[in-house]
């Protein structure tokens, strides 16, 4: 396959782009969490171990703004935001279960318990 260029970057492979679009350290646990239910920004950071609010906030913009979840604010007192992913999210939830399953199997074959 030929490189390609999206918004000024290059990509050499197809799964060098469904990486940048979804891998990291934290944008697959948030689908993951997404996946049954909406949740808050406070509830995603609780639940995520080591993120800041900062990266939280840009992790949820970069999977908003690629069509991967939906921000919603809620007009209340206080005002609520609640995240809820797309379809186009959903169609990433097998990839991550077989990521994850993968990942189990090397720590087994590591020594790593989990």
């Amino acid at each position: 396959m030929p490189d390609f260029l999206k918004n000024n970057k290059r990509y050499y492979t197809p799964v060098e782009y469904v990486l940048d679009k979804i891998g990291g350290t934290y944008k697959m646990p948030i689908l993951w969490r997404l996946k049954d239910k909406s949740w808050r920004f406070s509830e995603l950071k609780r639940s995520i171990s080591h993120i800041s609010d900062r990266m939280l906030s840009k992790n949820l913009k970069e999977l908003v703004d690629d069509g991967f979840a939906t921000k919603a604010i809620i007009p209340e007192v206080p005002v609520k935001t609640e995240y809820t992913i797309t379809e186009k999210g959903k169609r990433a939830i097998p990839i991550i279960v077989s990521l994850r399953n993968y990942g189990f199997q090397l720590m087994q074959e590591d020594g790593i318990s989990d």
